[in-house]
């Protein structure tokens, strides 16, 4: 999935999308697509979304801010999205370090 995410600050980055400057003109707000994978649909109408280090969202299925990737985006921009398999490394280790 491509979650849209609005951020602010003084310094928007090269992703960022429909920049605006504040009143004050000493930060800007703008839009950076994010692009995570879809780990759990649930009954009650959200999915649980993962981000590339392993931190989990949930969010309903029907936010406007998320949308499905299209196909040449998932090729295009497949170094964005989190490798399963390193989520489960990654998962592996957080769990390894519970137990100590």
């Amino acid at each position: 999935m491509i979650f849209r995410v609005t951020k602010q600050s003084t310094d928007p980055g090269p992703r960022a999308v429909e920049v605006h400057p504040a009143p004050s003109g000493e930060t800007y707000s703008y839009q950076v697509d994010k692009f995570w994978i879809v780990s759990e649909v649930r009954v009650d109408g959200t999915v649980q979304l993962v981000t590339r280090r392993g931190k989990q969202r949930s969010v309903s299925k029907d936010d406007v801010r998320m949308r499905h990737v299209r196909w040449w985006e998932r090729w295009m921009y497949r170094d964005r999205f989190p490798n399963l398999s390193q989520l489960a490394d990654l998962a592996s280790q957080l769990n390894s370090s519970e137990v100590d």
